[in-house]
């Protein structure tokens, strides 16, 4: 997957670049364990290191430091851990999940320029666009001349914005931006952060609207183009059929007391996890996820209905009930009136995101910066959150939104994985770490229970038929990117038959860092299949286990198959560094592009 670092490029908060930047960490290459004298041969410490429970690793176990791990929206001298905007196939995490390997840098801004600078400027009354309030049409040959550094004009899905001021506060650099300077730059945004809120970012850079083209002569036979992110219908069906996917449709009936909506997808591998379903006043959207297509049911229903409903998937047919109740006994003549994207079947990729918002149950600490979130999904809604996948969260902050990518986690890594069915799944529980010198997680910390966060649909890559037949889960995880690891713990432990090890191997700064640490250490005792070690880079010198940075000689050790041909997948989750010499240490011992899965954003 490429990443780009195009427009509003951060890893935890789309806006919060700002902070992010603050602090680099300088390389310590075999620098010594605190207060405690090493022999270094080779780059491995001579003590023998211990586990969870103390006991003795095998020698050279402990791993040269190497690149630093980088926290996002810290302070100076802290350490900076940048991630790129996620894109469709991000599937990470997270605002916990990482960027993959051919992520590109930031690059440093000038004093004056973080994101509170540039919501401070566009709040000023400075006239940003250069036209004094006014807004004009803009045609395609106007849009090509301002495409300089000092005269830029990009268009974002058919709105144009004048981003020369915005320029010095881009965290990803001129170029980057310049990539689409004078022209649409819609599917570069696409690419990599389409679920930014640019008409908040930039509104008071929007120069105008794209002028509309004159109609073509009838007798214009060009192959049609796509356009607004939808594919024509026919050009839709054909991708389908390539897949081996046939266009689905729906029809509804009725009761006395209810309405039912069935949706037929004719696709065997559909679950409630495909199922997305909000009600919020008059308006009804279903969301059906069909590989990478979503179609979309979205009505303005004709009468009232009460807020919960029933969801059921006939999985090996691929047929969805939707069963609304009535408020009143009446007889409805129509479902009601079509919305936008009724009855579409469209690229995931161009729906957009769509918010709901969840109430905060509860907030409990877990470590001394970190902390565990509980929201309530609203009872108009469906929705849950696949292993694996991210939510965005969303808050407005000094009248601008802020976006940031989360990985769901269980409530407790000791409870079993059940099937969705079996779950009152109206609770999504996130473990967040707190930036006091960030822009968005102190205002998350600041909310009081009761109050609401918007909460997206899920996105990511990963797909549970990764686990088919497996045989060893090796999973490497540095920080918060322990998030995607929680609900794949408790997926594979409890529902893969052909399991025989688990290891996870986590790395931190110092103990206390350390999330669910004692969960961790009672999960290892309790399977015996699950192995856990941790990894510090600035441990005390009471630490008696391993530490440092990911190299070759701490996978060389942890990497071990119960086999010589087990099926092995390894995940990875972390800050930018981590992610990209992990990835490259794992294809330099020969693991596959198919073995591999890294949760990136």
């Amino acid at each position: 997957m490429r990443t780009s670092l195009w427009f509003l490029p951060c890893r935890r908060s789309v806006l919060s670049f700002g902070s992010a930047l603050r602090g680099l960490n300088v390389l310590r290459h075999g620098a010594p364990h605190p207060g405690r004298p090493r022999k270094w041969v080779g780059g491995l410490a001579s003590a023998r290191p211990r586990s969870r429970s103390g006991r003795c690793y095998p020698r050279g176990g402990r791993a040269e430091r190497s690149c630093p791990a980088a926290d996002p929206e810290q302070g100076p001298g802290q350490g900076s851990r940048m991630l790129n905007v996620p894109s469709q196939s991000f599937p990470a995490p997270s605002s916990q999940q990482r960027v993959a390997s051919g992520g590109r840098s930031k690059v440093p801004l000038k004093q004056g320029r973080s994101l509170m600078d540039w919501i401070r400027l566009t709040k000023s009354g400075k006239d940003l666009t250069g036209l004094k309030g006014r807004l004009i049409e803009v045609t395609e040959e106007e849009l090509k001349k301002h495409n300089t550094k000092d005269d830029c004009w990009i268009c974002i899905r058919g709105f144009v914005y004048n981003v020369t001021p915005y320029m010095e506060y881009h965290p990803g650099g001129e170029d980057e931006l310049m990539r689409a300077a004078g022209s649409d730059g819609t599917d570069l945004f696409d690419q990599v952060h389409r679920w930014v809120n640019y008409e908040s970012m930039l509104k008071e850079c929007l120069v105008g609207r794209m002028a509309v083209k004159p109609a073509l002569p009838k007798d214009y036979h060009e192959e049609k183009k796509v356009l607004n992110g939808m594919l024509p219908k026919s050009q839709v069906a054909d991708t389908l059929a390539k897949e081996g996917c046939s266009s689905p449709s729906y029809d509804w009936f009725q009761t006395d007391s209810s309405v039912t909506i069935v949706i037929y997808t004719k696709q065997k591998d559909i679950n409630l996890d495909s199922v997305i379903v909000d009600h919020q006043d008059d308006s009804f959207r279903a969301e059906i996820l069909i590989k990478d297509y979503s179609y979309i049911i979205h009505v303005e229903l004709s009468h009232e209905i009460e807020e919960d409903f029933s969801v059921r998937v006939v999985e090996n047919v691929g047929k969805i009930e939707i069963v609304l109740k009535k408020k009143e006994n009446a007889s409805w003549k129509r479902l009601g009136h079509p919305l936008e994207n009724h009855n579409s079947l469209i690229p995931r990729k161009d729906t957009g995101l769509y918010y709901r918002k969840c109430r905060l149950i509860s907030k409990e600490g877990v470590t001394h910066d970190t902390k565990l979130f509980c929201l309530m999904l609203p009872p108009s809604t469906h929705l849950q959150v696949p292993v694996g996948q991210h939510v965005y969260l969303k808050l407005t902050i000094t009248g601008t939104e802020i976006v940031k990518p989360y990985t769901p986690v269980s409530d407790s890594l000791l409870s079993e994985f059940k099937e969705p069915v079996l779950l009152n799944n109206k609770y999504i529980y996130f473990l967040i770490k707190i930036y006091p010198a960030g822009l968005f997680t102190p205002e998350l910390d600041q909310l009081q229970i009761g109050d609401f966060v918007s909460v997206s649909n899920p996105e990511g890559s990963f797909k549970i038929s990764q686990f088919q037949e497996l045989e060893d889960l090796f999973l490497l995880a540095a920080g918060t990117g322990f998030t995607p690891m929680v609900k794949i713990l408790n997926y594979a432990l409890t529902n893969i038959p052909s399991l025989r090890k688990v290891k996870l191997m986590f790395f931190n700064k110092t103990e206390d860092d350390i999330i669910w640490r004692s969960q961790l250490e009672k999960l290892a005792f309790k399977d015996k299949r699950f192995d856990v070690e941790f990894v510090l880079s600035a441990p005390t010198s009471e630490w008696n286990g391993k530490w440092g940075h990911i190299s070759p000689a701490l996978l060389s050790e942890f990497l071990k198959r119960s086999s010589d041909k087990s099926k092995v997948l390894i995940c990875i989750c972390g800050p930018t560094p981590f992610t990209e010499q992990g990835i490259r240490l794992l294809r330099d011992r020969n693991f596959s592009k198919e073995e591999i899965h890294s949760f990136t954003a």
